[in-house]
């Protein structure tokens, strides 16, 4: 198959072009490295600053016109899919729609279901917009709806998702939100990572190194400043058992050789699921605390067997066959500070568990998001959508 991928969300586009290459195919990454993360392209569309910016990404992107024709699949990494205002979408996506064969949107972060479904429905006990039946009012959450709820991005993602002739969601949270409304053409598909196969330590040691990342813009938003405030009590109150380290906007080439020699990840607080940030520090055998929710093992569950179906190849799915009563790696902590502090508090106080739950972590990622497995459960819903 030939494949374009447009857009990038935390490396995802990036690491399934690898898998699917490995698999013989032809894949194209256009992107703007999502932003200062600065992830692996093969052509940039990053926009400068300003107004003179978006007419240069503008000129930049008709001139690519040529490239971006001629495709089995063409994948979205959201309706947003260049940095663009949603008005001048509309036309790029149904020129990609009259020029290639078939059209894919990812449902793998911020878009309208996803705002919508949130605010309204309420499908998830907790998320970024909603505790309970009580929605969210901090800066960024607000922002967010008045951004995708009756406005341009409405309509486009509305738009898109009607026409497009398929829909992967890469979290249980996104997968909620648009199956009722596309209940035949939503697949989930677990994100891509490439294994690290890290050698686990049969013994734990002290310090607990425990790692923040922080993107201070939307820190309130993602829940970081409740988790970091939380390490950095424990840390106060367990100097010589804990050693705290915070990055924050860095690139991701440093952040990965930061979070390398850590123990603990403290991730997103308002996750049902660990998203890729998550799972590249699980694959490294670092223990996670943050989204893991009964909802997210249950679907890995579903998802296999549908994988299984649709590949029709028993050696290839064979990590499906194995129940997930068996790994538990995620410390799962409910939004509030004092879940996270007691959850790290029990790490500090019983640092044995520590090679179990890394161990676990690893075979994880493993049996769930091996990028390779990952790509052919890709590979098997784009030939579904060609038949």
């Amino acid at each position: 198959m030939k494949i374009l991928f447009i857009g990038e969300y935390s490396n995802v586009h990036a690491t399934l072009a690898k898998g699917l290459r490995t698999l013989g195919h032809e894949v194209c990454v256009i992107s703007n490295g999502d932003f200062w993360k600065n992830y692996p392209r093969d052509v940039d569309v990053t926009r400068t600053p300003g107004r003179l910016g978006g007419i240069l990404l503008m000129a930049r992107i008709y001139s690519l016109l040529p490239k971006m024709r001629g495709y089995d699949i063409v994948q979205l990494i959201n309706p947003m899919f260049f940095e663009l205002k949603a008005e001048r979408l509309f036309w790029f996506y149904k020129w990609l729609r009259r020029n290639n064969k078939r059209l894919i949107l990812g449902a793998y972060g911020m878009d309208y279901y996803w705002v919508h479904e949130c605010v309204t429905n309420k499908p998830l006990r907790y998320s970024d917009f909603n505790i309970g039946d009580e929605l969210r009012t901090d800066p960024d959450a607000m922002k967010e709806r008045h951004d995708w709820l009756g406005t341009a991005k409405e309509r486009l993602n509305k738009m898109i998702a009607n026409d497009c002739e398929g829909i992967v969601t890469g979290l249980y949270e996104y997968d909620v939100c648009y199956r009722p409304h596309f209940p035949a053409k939503t697949m989930f598909i677990p994100y891509p990572i490439i294994p690290a196969n890290p050698t686990i330590p049969t013994s734990p040691t002290l310090p607990i190194k425990i790692f923040v990342g922080i993107s201070r813009a939307r820190s309130a938003y993602k829940g970081t400043d409740v988790m970091l405030r939380a390490a950095q009590d424990l840390a106060t109150r367990y100097p010589d058992r804990v050693v705290l380290t915070v990055a924050e906007g860095i690139a991701f080439s440093k952040y990965q050789d930061m979070l390398a020699s850590s123990d603990v990840l403290l991730d997103q607080l308002y996750s049902y699921t660990p998203a890729m940030n998550a799972l590249l520090a699980m694959s490294k055998g670092i223990v996670v605390v943050g989204g893991g929710e009964p909802e997210n093992y249950d679907i890995l569950r579903h998802e296999c067997r549908s994988v299984a179906r649709n590949l029709r190849h028993e050696s290839r799915s064979v990590a499906c066959n194995l129940s997930e009563t068996e790994l538990r790696p995620i410390i799962n902590v409910q939004p509030s500070y004092d879940s996270v502090y007691h959850e790290l508090e029990q790490l500090v106080l019983h640092p044995e568990r520590l090679p179990q739950l890394k161990q676990q972590s690893v075979d994880y990622i493993l049996r769930h998001h091996d990028y390779l497995k990952v790509a052919r459960a890709y590979e098997a819903f784009y030939t579904k959508k060609l038949c």
